[in-house]
């Protein structure tokens, strides 16, 4: 659950994840990283992931550039995901002793899982995002962006100190994805219904039975 928590929150925000796993495990007992994820607590490295979510912070709310970020973090957030499920799942926490033990066979399975899990999460945020922008004339961007920053900041705590409520999480985003879906295919539909009464209409094929209905 820690693994998939903070791989799902790097899908919305490469640097949150990596940044709490960094400074919890520096600072905090919550988080114990094993030897080869130790370079997460480096000074430096948390240094420069606070420079890159300062400008991820800026750059995803700006309507038209918020897109043209996403199309960048396409690499950037799933490589962030499979980093911090890898870290994760070989390291201490305060609710799961070992669970690096699953993973000791493979250890190449958790990297791989939290690039697929956040490369998912990823693909819904760039595709919501445009969709946002039009309906709201890009006043919208970034008060999307900004609950997104505190679902990710949130979600990668939660992974760490309270896991099991990640599921209510994942549910969530989950409920969002068939909710976004809907309303795309419901933006279709009316889209078709308008082109087909404006045609008809061209034609002087409709009635008034039409109109009421294009109405």
């Amino acid at each position: 659950m820690t693994g998939i928590g903070l791989a799902t929150s790097a899908g919305l925000n490469a640097y949150i994840p990596l940044l709490a796993i960094g400074v919890l495990a520096r600072y905090t007992n919550l988080i114990t990283l094993p030897g080869p994820w130790h370079w997460l607590e480096s000074g430096w490295v948390i240094a420069i992931l606070v420079v890159l979510l300062a400008i991820e912070v800026v750059a995803d709310k700006i309507p038209v550039v918020d897109t043209v970020n996403d199309v960048v973090q396409t690499v950037v957030r799933p490589t962030a995901g499979g980093l911090a499920f890898g870290a994760a799942s070989q390291s201490q926490t305060v609710t799961v002793s070992d669970p690096g033990d699953f993973f000791s066979s493979n250890q190449w399975v958790p990297i791989v899982a939290g690039m697929v899990i956040s490369f998912v999460v990823h693909a819904i945020k760039a595709t919501a995002r445009p969709v946002i922008n039009t309906t709201t004339g890009g006043v919208g961007a970034p008060v999307a962006s900004t609950v997104e920053d505190f679902l990710s900041a949130t979600m990668s705590v939660v992974a760490i100190v309270l896991p099991f409520l990640i599921i209510l999480f994942v549910a969530g985003l989950v409920g969002s994805l068939i909710l976004l879906r809907r309303r795309r295919r419901r933006r279709k539909e009316l889209k078709a219904a308008r082109r087909a009464a404006e045609l008809a209409a061209r034609e002087g094929l409709h009635d008034g039975r039409t109109l009421d209905l294009w109405r």
